[in-house]
């Protein structure tokens, strides 16, 4: 039985952090197993946030730059985890953070250059794994679905909840997920126009109150009669959202309970939706399954018959870049990593680019 130790990074669209998790993962009797065995999360500066949240607008020039430049930065933080924690791995496997999502025009690029990241750590990377599904003319996203089949089996639906939602289940011996729609991009827009990072525990969100015309704007938007396979981005958030929060009226308070009702409630929908039977098991990780008031109002939408499961911190926060560790380990076995079922892509397929450290 082999082990790999892999050291994966996730920078999502929350935009709060890059996520760094060392993990063991091993295959025995066809089933595979995993051990996060150190993680850390580096926040970004203000300065690097509002790089990365304003990549979409750059020039090519200054994207391309950009990509480089966060290429080396992310070779840097793995170093610097390398001589905090002085483990041996074996390689890293990197998501990037995603600038553009246009599958619609065949189009996604996630920062962090390869070979710059390789170079500057000095060892072999696995990156880039939405291009070639998109290739395809699959969606590029979600990718954890490959990660709660392999790894999370005896969950019966898994939903992550970083800066927006995603839903995995299975049907008919298939894996199916898709975007559904918010998380957390509004919750943290919204807090920091009162200077925090985010609601802790959704203690403001609590206080507040139901904006009743808001809530029927935020479940009217045309995203969500889309039928899967989907997925959307910071593309959306920024031309059909934050509109609506910046001509809102209502306190900050009442914007964080209004979406928090309508992320539940989208949520709920497509739990429903998918015939999901009383009785299962719901596993709810990334940032917003820390809010309790997220999770409360959650399976207040739900009802009892479908039990909300939260883990312990580490997997909540890290599930995402074990993930990609995973898909790493994939890529460099030849094996399925990225699933049409959940993409609508032509053909599943073993995606990522290798790159080896020069010079």
């Amino acid at each position: 039985m082999s082990i790999y130790k892999v050291l994966g990074l996730m920078s999502g669209t929350s935009l709060d952090g890059l996520d760094m998790a060392y993990c063991h993962l091993w295959e025995q009797d066809g089933r595979w197993s995993f051990d996060i065995r150190k993680a850390k999360d580096i926040p970004y500066s203000s300065e690097m946030r509002e790089y990365l949240k304003n990549a979409i607008h750059l020039s090519e020039k200054d994207h391309l730059q950009l990509h480089k430049d966060y290429g080396v930065w992310l070779g840097e933080r793995v170093n610097e985890f390398l001589d905090e924690f002085h483990e041996e791995v074996d390689f890293v496997a990197s998501h990037g953070h995603t600038s553009h999502h246009r599958p619609e025009d065949g189009f996604t690029f996630q920062l962090g250059d390869g070979q710059f990241l390789a170079n500057t750590c000095g060892m072999q990377v696995v990156c880039d794994f939405r291009t070639k599904d998109v290739s395809l003319g699959g969606q590029g996203a979600p990718l954890v679905p490959i990660g709660d089949q392999l790894l999370f089996y005896n969950y019966d639906v898994c939903l992550n909840l970083g800066g927006i939602s995603n839903i995995s289940f299975e049907r008919n011996g298939k894996r199916i997920a898709y975007d559904i729609g918010l998380a957390n991009m509004p919750l943290n827009h919204i807090t920091q126009k009162m200077d925090l990072a985010f609601d802790e525990d959704g203690k403001i969100a609590r206080t507040g109150q139901l904006d009743h015309d808001l809530l029927q704007q935020l479940n009217d938007l045309a995203y969500y009669k889309l039928p899967y396979p989907k997925s959307t981005g910071y593309e959306w958030f920024i031309g059909d959202i934050v509109p609506l929060i910046e001509n809102s009226r209502t306190s900050e308070a009442d914007l964080l309970h209004t979406f928090i009702h309508h992320n539940c409630e989208q949520i709920a929908l497509a739990v429903k939706k998918n015939n999901i039977k009383s009785g299962n098991k719901l596993l709810a990780t990334g940032g917003g399954a820390m809010n309790s008031f997220f999770m409360d109002v959650l399976q207040e939408k739900l009802g009892p018959s479908i039990s909300v499961e939260v883990p312990g911190k580490k997997l909540i926060a890290y599930k995402e870049a074990l993930v990609f560790a995973l898909m790493g380990v994939l890529r460099l076995q030849g094996e399925t990593n990225v699933l049409s079922s959940v993409t609508g892509a032509s053909e599943d397929s073993c995606s990522g680019e290798v790159f080896f450290p020069e010079g």
